[in-house]
């Protein structure tokens, strides 16, 4: 059995056309069906939904062969063990520095002020602001990031903005693009060795989706 590791919302749904050009479709919406693992029209493939930051630890110990995920997950998991052989191009966006409309960012950092930024994407922000030479109190949070500068938890956010419309009604604006995300092919490296002949196809009908 191949085992497909996969997040509901957007990666789900921007996976679909991939797995159609490898002749593989998931046969219940996961919207709908209360199952966590989903069958698919080929005997030997099966979807678990599994939560966007588990991907990579699902693949790396073998609950799943393959899987996919965001750069922005696999950069925080440290990425050890997993193969990664595809950018998938999708469920793109990229990860911002945003303040409050009304806060001088600019100025702060010039002052050398510390500042508190709340993120769930500890790793990536204390190495941005490390390469600029900004002190910085993180904070992590796993709810909207939004609400911290609003009731003054912190003075920044780092978080993945995709249309900016939700920084936007909550006055918030970007001042620091980070990186741009886009979600990888992680595949665990004994089942590559040990079930080679069934996943490289897999991985070869998704490079040539994305290439298409």
């Amino acid at each position: 059995m191949i085992t497909l590791a996969l997040s509901k919302g957007r990666i789900f749904d921007e996976t679909l056309p991939l797995l159609a050009a490898a002749g593989i479709t998931v046969l219940e919406d996961p919207e709908t069906s209360r199952k966590l693992i989903l069958p698919t029209n080929r005997p030997d493939v099966q979807v678990v939904l599994v939560r966007a930051s588990d991907v990579p630890t699902y693949v790396e110990h073998g609950g799943a062969d393959l899987g996919v995920t965001g750069k922005d997950t696999l950069i925080e998991h440290g990425g050890q063990g997993l193969y990664q052989p595809l950018d998938l191009q999708i469920a793109k966006c990229r990860m911002s520095v945003a303040v409050p409309s009304d806060f001088d960012y600019a100025s702060a950092v010039r002052q050398g002020s510390r500042l508190k930024v709340a993120t769930k994407y500890t790793s990536i922000a204390r190495e941005f602001f490390a390469s600029k030479g900004v002190h910085v109190d993180l904070i992590k949070l796993y709810g909207s990031m939004e609400l911290a500068p609003l009731t003054g938890l912190a003075d920044a956010i780092v978080d993945l903005v995709s249309t900016g419309k939700t920084l936007q009604a909550n006055k918030l604006v970007e001042v620091e693009h980070i990186m741009d995300i886009s979600s990888r092919l992680v595949v665990n490296q004994a089942a590559l060795k040990l079930k080679r002949e069934r996943i490289r196809p897999i991985i070869d009908a998704f490079a040539q989706a994305v290439e298409g």
